[in-house]
């Protein structure tokens, strides 16, 4: 019988023009299926075939896991487990046990082949794919072949594709036969083969579009900085010139508009607005939200946000209908955008130094008039008023140079007593972490701070969460959490 495999082997070696590597490791699979038909349970089943004289042996395995990892006792083990059968065993590893192998002759060499021929075309179909993928095309031009359930299978060379509904442009009427280019989003790779994945709506393929109708961005003369899209309706690309002879947004509109008409055609009829790249945020920002005309613009660099501040009859046209101008312009930018008036902008500017002041008169116990001066000067926190170099407050002139030590000094009274306070609650919400058998201070102070104040918290912790917070090896942080753990098996 083994004579039979090294026959069958190199006949369909030859007949598909495959390495017989590939038709051994289909006819192991094969045999493995066949043998694992003898038991109830999904167990693992591997199969070995020698090269050289066809002989094949059999054996079920078992994937050694941790404790909190056994999911499939029928298919794995846990270490304490394991190593009762190897002590030098570890995670990851195989328990194997050999196995009466199947005979050959009875599955049969036909059903044998049918499972070796269906290992080949999806080898030869994982071979297509990887050539198409080596050559990193991401834009994908083929033909409609079907449509299964609002889906588009597209055929491009010997590769199929799927265009999803919901990746398809609104209100798009794709049709069997038509010809269309789309993105290439992921690679799929599930148990009928690897498929590639399509999309018409993803800003990415604005760029690509781009990229082909705009030769100077290949060059490097031009480069596509950023794109954010309404798809069907609207989008905005950023583009910053790396050549002074030229004009970034007029090259990328083209001759009579011909370039971005060309790209507007192909996302069925979205309008696209080129946007002068800035280095400045707040100077892009502008830029993205043109045509409207912003009055002014605050930043808030810890919320990563701006406020814009248009006039009333601007309003409208800075929000965009539906907000969508403010909304491409924000995802354009990667910054929060709040459009408001310079009435609005008062008031809330306003209720903002009111705040400041409020908390200079209660924390750094001063009258109304100091606290104004502070707030004029633009201090906006304990930690300026305690840090900013004192040459720049001397330099307020309202202030004496013992007003100004004072205030440095109760400032930073203020946010010593607020740390204390702190880390007094800290250690309260760390006790009941204590009396935990491994704990030690240093580690319940470190996951109080970050809100895990109880036993019960830290056992509900995965090992890879503890790791993050705590930074300690992993052997200690499985031992903590499984002795967290213990009440539940108790």
């Amino acid at each position: 019988m083994s004579r039979e495999i090294l026959l069958l082997v190199d006949a369909l070696a030859r007949e598909k023009s495959v390495e017989k590597d590939i038709v051994f490791a289909a006819l192991e699979l094969a045999l493995a299926s066949a043998t694992k038909k003898r038991f109830h349970d999904d167990v693992d089943v591997r199969v070995a075939v020698d090269r050289n004289n066809g002989e094949y042996a059999s054996f079920r395995r078992w994937q050694v896991v941790a404790v909190e990892g056994l999911e499939a006792p029928s298919r794995q083990m846990t270490l304490e487990q394991a190593q009762k059968h190897n002590p030098e065993i570890q995670l990851g590893e195989y328990i194997e046990e050999p196995l009466e192998a199947v005979e050959f002759g009875r599955i049969g060499a036909q059903t044998a082949k049918q499972v070796i021929l269906q290992k080949i075309r999806d080898a030869e179909r994982e071979q297509i794919l990887n050539d198409f993928l080596q050559r990193k095309e991401q834009l994908v031009t083929g033909v409609i072949k079907r449509m299964e359930r609002g889906n588009a299978m597209i055929e491009s060379g010997r590769i199929e594709a799927l265009l999803p509904r919901d990746q398809m442009i609104p209100k798009e009427n794709l049709r069997v036969g038509d010809r269309v280019r789309a993105y290439l989003m992921r690679v799929d790779r599930n148990s009928r083969g690897p498929q590639l994945i399509l999309s018409r709506i993803v800003p990415e393929f604005l760029v690509k579009l781009f990229e082909l109708e705009v030769p100077e961005i290949e060059e490097g003369l031009l480069e596509i900085k950023a794109a954010a899209r309404d798809p069907g309706s609207r989008a905005k690309i950023a583009v910053k010139g790396n050549d002074q002879r030229i004009d970034p947004i007029g090259t990328c509109v083209g001759m009579r508009g011909s370039r971005v008409q060309a790209v507007t055609g192909e996302l069925a009829g979205e309008r696209v607005d080129i946007i002068l790249w800035a280095p400045d945020a707040a100077q892009f920002v502008i830029n993205a939200l043109a045509p409207a005309e912003v009055s002014s613009i605050v930043v808030d660099e810890e919320k990563h946000s701006m406020d814009i501040v248009v006039e009333e009859e601007n309003l409208a046209q800075a929000i965009g209908r539906n907000g969508q101008n403010v909304r491409l312009a924000s995802e354009l930018s990667g910054w929060g955008l709040n459009i408001m008036t310079v009435a609005e902008s008062q008031k809330k500017s306003g209720e903002e130094s009111a705040n400041i002041k409020k908390l200079f008169m209660e924390r750094l116990d001063v009258d109304e008039e100091v606290a104004d001066i502070l707030v004029q000067e633009g201090f906006n926190t304990l930690e300026e008023v305690a840090y900013v170099p004192l040459n720049e407050m001397l330099e307020i002139e309202a202030l004496d140079e013992e007003t100004v030590n004072e205030l440095r000094s109760r400032a930073r009274g203020a946010l010593l007593n607020e740390a204390i306070a702190s880390e007094e609650q800290v250690e309260h919400d760390a006790e009941d972490l204590l009396t935990l058998e491994g704990m030690d201070s240093q580690t319940a102070r470190v996951l109080a701070a970050k809100g895990v104040t109880t036993k019960e918290g830290l056992a509900d912790l995965a090992v890879d969460d503890l790791l993050e917070m705590t930074g300690m090896d992993d052997e200690r942080a499985r031992k903590l959490i499984m002795t967290a753990r213990a009440p539940w098996f108790a």
